[in-house]
């Protein structure tokens, strides 16, 4: 297939494709100056067979990762706010060399030479690259680490293919539009942010690049209209809705939110609908190359809780049922990475029959929509019976004192393992432990219903927002447990 970005500045040479802070470039514009950083990055990598790129959602980060696309090399992109230790394991993981960095990142890495955007941009070439002519599908041409729950996260190895067919999906359910310009405050090194880029490149579509998610600041962009779609997760999404002045609609030209990281609840939904936002809950994962199942607006109010149905390019079953048809949620589509790296064996290992097992458990209802209960790992077996926190915590949220709800499971005597919960309240407001109880054992069935509740001030989250509920365990000194 023909190089994305310069078909693309053949195509629509005077279309927005970025626009950040004060700057807006077209396609064309964007490719002279993808080309000239290519050019100047050239000089370091020449036998370098992949580029680490660390950088938080700015336009210098943007192009360079498109820079290295140029230079026919795999861009590793690393999560910025990982500590050193952690990067390092990335870096050897992936025999990197040079890694080039934000101007503001400061930490020291062990072996690899870092370059600073700056110094690169400051690089003296005397002619222009020649960009690769074709974008080969199978070829790879980004990593990006899973956090993973347990053990060293692994390189997930995308291609080509895998991003082309991602962004095909998600048009034929999202549609596009001619004027679109889709708002990125998701981390680009995230998987729900570079597919953004890719996207862009193949649809001829404006990205508005944000740094911080900034409530104000991105209500007002949603307001002015200076954007059609945006990618949130429910913290995000809650966020949003609480700041937004009552009775106050967001911009006609917007048009989608973009739901990942987990379902949102009836009550968010009918605020989201009374704010005429259009919010199309997804499901996904680093080894999909973004979402692979997608629960439509119209659909959202009577399938709450459901994730959707599967996109046009995958097929969708549930393995090993137990009688009440749930079992674990398998996949097919030409999205699925290829590997992760140097883990050959633990890929093949995720795979049934030609099916890639998720982790994830789940039912599919007699209309072909996918509810999931939660990772397997997540899975809390007490007294015999099977707990998932993501049931428990969609019950509370229904609670409007609660902000968030984070549920895992602990070691107990009598049951194996009873749940316990871990919660924010919104605007000082406090429940006790009773009315926790007494609200929990009207909504759930008893063995659901937790046995302890403590109040964090703050979760500790993924990159992407998630809630790492493998690391509320080691706060719990710092939450106070509700009386």
């Amino acid at each position: 297939m023909d190089n994305w970005l310069i078909k693309r500045a053949q195509l629509t040479p005077d279309r927005l494709a970025v626009h950040y802070q004060d700057t807006r470039l077209t396609f064309a514009q964007m490719k002279d100056r993808v080309l000239k950083l290519a050019s100047q990055l050239a000089v370091y990598t020449q036998n370098q067979e992949r580029v680490a790129v660390i950088t938080s959602n700015n336009l210098q980060g943007y192009l360079m990762i498109l820079a290295v696309q140029q230079l026919g090399k795999t861009v590793v992109l690393i999560n910025r706010r990982l500590a050193a230790r952690e990067i390092d394991f990335q870096l050897k993981d992936a025999a990197i060399n040079v890694v080039v960095q934000d101007d503001d990142f400061n930490l020291t890495l062990s072996n690899v030479q870092q370059l600073t955007f700056a110094k690169i941009s400051d690089t003296t070439v005397v002619d222009t690259i020649t960009p690769v002519s074709d974008f080969d599908l199978e070829k790879v041409t980004s990593i990006m680490y899973t956090s993973g729950t347990t053990g060293n996260p692994k390189g997930v190895m995308q291609t080509f293919g895998n991003h082309f067919y991602s962004a095909v999906g998600s048009a034929l359910n999202l549609g596009i539009m001619p004027n679109d310009v889709w708002l990125a405050v998701v981390p680009i090194f995230h998987i729900s942010g570079l597919s953004i880029m890719m996207r862009s490149l193949i649809y001829g579509m404006g990205v508005r690049l944000v740094e911080k998610f900034d409530v104000q600041k991105i209500n007002d962009i949603l307001l002015a209209g200076e954007v059609t779609t945006i990618s949130v997760v429910p913290m995000m999404l809650t966020r949003l809705l609480a700041a937004l002045p009552t009775n106050t609609q967001y911009h006609r030209n917007f048009r989608t939110m973009l739901l990942g990281g987990g379902p949102t609840d009836l009550t968010t939904l009918q605020k989201a609908t009374n704010a005429g936002i259009e919010v199309v809950q997804s499901y996904g994962m680093t080894e999909t190359a973004s979402q692979v199942i997608a629960l439509d607006a119209a659909n959202a109010p009577r399938k709450i809780g459901s994730a959707g149905q599967p996109l046009l390019p995958v097929s969708l079953r549930i393995a090993h049922p137990d009688n009440k048809q749930h079992g674990r949620i398998q996949i097919k589509s030409p999205t699925l990475a290829v590997g992760y790296l140097n883990q050959p064996e633990k890929y093949a290992d995720s795979f049934e029959d030609g099916w890639f097992d998720t982790g994830d458990m789940g039912w599919i209802d007699d209309e072909g929509f996918l509810y999931i209960d939660g990772r397997e790992g997540d899975m809390i077996s007490s007294g015999g019976e099977n707990v998932f926190p993501d049931e428990i915590e969609s019950a509370y949220a229904e609670l409007s004192e609660i902000a968030q709800i984070a549920v895992v499971g602990v070691p107990d005597e009598k049951w194996g393992a009873v749940p316990i919960a871990f919660i924010t309240f919104k605007d000082n407001n406090v429940l006790s432990q009773e009315a926790l109880r007494d609200f929990g054992r009207e909504m759930l069935a008893h063995y659901k219903v937790p046995a302890r509740f403590y109040q964090l001030d703050e979760f500790p989250r993924t990159a992407s927002g998630k809630v790492q509920r493998h690391k509320l365990m080691d706060v719990m000194s710092h939450a106070t447990l509700i009386n």
